[in-house]
């Protein structure tokens, strides 16, 4: 796994070989309304069923078509409000559906899409979709506004660097959001306007082949505070002779001074699994010299049989001082398990592919409907 903060790595890579994967990644929080958001564009997207299912019989040869990235491109957008979800929006689709380039920073599926400006170091991010299944229809207009940027890379040292492409760009570490989301219930036409005036974060993760067959499972995790910003960064990989990766990135707002350690000693502890969640550390600790990190996962605010968002409690002990209270968002991802064809049933639940029909997507949203409407 490679880790870089290089700007120009930030436009589409355009990988065209099988299983290879391309996401970018926003959220935003606003501690006050208790609103937060996640919005994530994909160009062949790694946790779909149906692309894992067409890649599976390539490799086993049952067919001789490759899957196309790009035909498994996808859109995200969750919405929460004081951890609650209130939206959990997925779409999927073939290549039309999605548009992005070379040399310029931006993408674009069906109308969401988000562009860069860089004379200012802002990103536009117009939202527009329709949720047919939920009977809500969604428009957002956010502007992250970079605010810091860090300089910073690493190479995966394993088997001599010869290994395949994965790589995580570190491109935003903080921005200020504005902007507003709109909600409109198609069933009596009410519309909600929400005011977003949030903290966020941007990366941008790409690799060359499926995740499941490199990584084995990792946490990431971001928090801001008065006293400091910090971003964690913990992968394993599927080869047990891999060395896996650590890292930690720390803001001292007193300062302005940015700590980034890669040498991080890391531990997992109390661990817990359920039928949708995997086998995952309840409490991690980082650990470097006078440095350390203790992170406890409070609320499960999204699951799936491979993945799980949290509110996490976090605490800081850096020369010598003990910085408590610490709140911030956290995930896990075990990608292995998107080997399992058990699983992959169930996941069909959570992703509208564009011209598939089913019903476990419509039974799982139907349910979550009745109960939208039983708590409205």
């Amino acid at each position: 796994m490679n880790i870089t903060t290089e700007l120009d790595q930030e436009v589409w890579h355009d990988l065209q070989g099988a299983g290879a994967y391309e996401w970018w990644y926003f959220d935003a929080e606003d501690k006050v309304s208790g609103i937060s958001i996640v919005i994530i564009w994909f160009s062949g997207f790694p946790f779909s069923p149906y692309y894992t299912d067409h890649y599976e019989k390539w490799k086993n040869r049952v067919t001789a078509e490759a899957p196309f990235p790009s035909n498994y491109s996808g859109f995200s957008f969750q919405l929460y409000e004081n951890g609650h979800e209130v939206v959990n929006f997925i779409k999927e689709g073939r290549n039309g559906l999605f548009e992005s380039s070379r040399s310029e920073i931006g993408v674009r599926f069906e109308k969401n899409r988000f562009t860069y400006d860089a004379l200012k170091d802002e990103y536009s991010l117009d939202i527009d979709f329709s949720f047919p299944v939920r009977q809500k229809a969604i428009k957002a207009s956010l502007l992250f506004s970079s605010c810091r940027r860090i300089v910073y890379e690493k190479k995966d040292g394993n088997n001599a660097g010869q290994v395949p492409l994965h790589q995580w760009l570190l491109s935003v570490p903080k921005a200020h959001v504005e902007g507003s989301v709109e909600i409109v219930e198609q069933r009596n036409g009410s519309i909600r306007t929400i005011p977003v005036r949030a903290i966020g974060y941007h990366d941008h993760n790409v690799g060359a082949l499926p995740m499941q067959e490199y990584l084995a499972r990792w946490y990431w995790g971001r928090a801001f505070s008065k006293p400091f910003d910090l971003i964690y960064y913990v992968t394993f990989f599927k080869n047990n002779e891999y060395q896996p990766l650590a890292l930690l990135v720390l803001h001292d707002n007193t300062s302005d001074k940015v700590i980034v350690l890669d040498k991080v000693n890391f531990q997992e502890s109390n661990f817990s699994r359920g039928f949708f969640a995997p086998l995952h550390s309840r409490d991690l600790e980082l650990q470097y010299e006078n440095v350390g990190l203790k992170i406890h996962h409070n609320k499960v605010l999204d699951a799936g049989p491979f993945y799980l968002r949290f509110a996490s409690g976090i605490s800081l002990q850096i020369d010598g001082k003990k910085i408590e209270g610490i709140n911030g968002i956290s995930e896990f991802l075990n990608p292995v398990r998107l080997q399992s064809k058990f699983m992959r049933f169930f996941t069909r639940s959570r992703i509208w592919r564009d011209t598939e029909k089913s019903l476990m997507y419509n039974s799982y949203n139907n349910i979550k409907r009745s109960l939208d409407w039983k708590n409205s």
